[in-house]
């Protein structure tokens, strides 16, 4: 076709990967969010600190706030994430094709 291979990695393969590498991120985030909590028993400053301390002083309020926060992050970032691979995929013709039906 004329193309190197740089040139078909770049203008082809990588373009239609993309909403796959995207729900690899989605995941990943998800997973980071997931381990919030676990990270403030090693001393972070964050919001997982928020629902450590609130479990531990059986603080039901604040744990519940925390806890609403971290699921809204999470809720948004999905939402984010799944819209701009379905319009990548959209855009590439290939919404037919596999993927989430989101």
């Amino acid at each position: 076709m004329g193309a190197t291979r740089g040139q078909i990695l770049t203008r082809i393969r990588l373009k239609l990967a993309l909403p796959e590498i995207m729900l690899g991120i989605n995941q990943t985030i998800m997973f980071a969010l997931s381990m919030l909590v676990i990270t403030a028993l090693v001393g972070t400053r964050d919001l997982g600190q928020e629902v450590y301390i609130a479990l531990t002083k059986a603080d039901t309020g604040r744990g519940l706030i925390a806890g609403l926060a971290v699921a809204a992050i999470a809720i948004i970032a999905d939402r984010l994430i799944s819209a701009g691979a379905a319009r990548t995929r959209a855009r590439l013709g290939l919404a037919g094709m596999g993927g989430s039906a989101s």
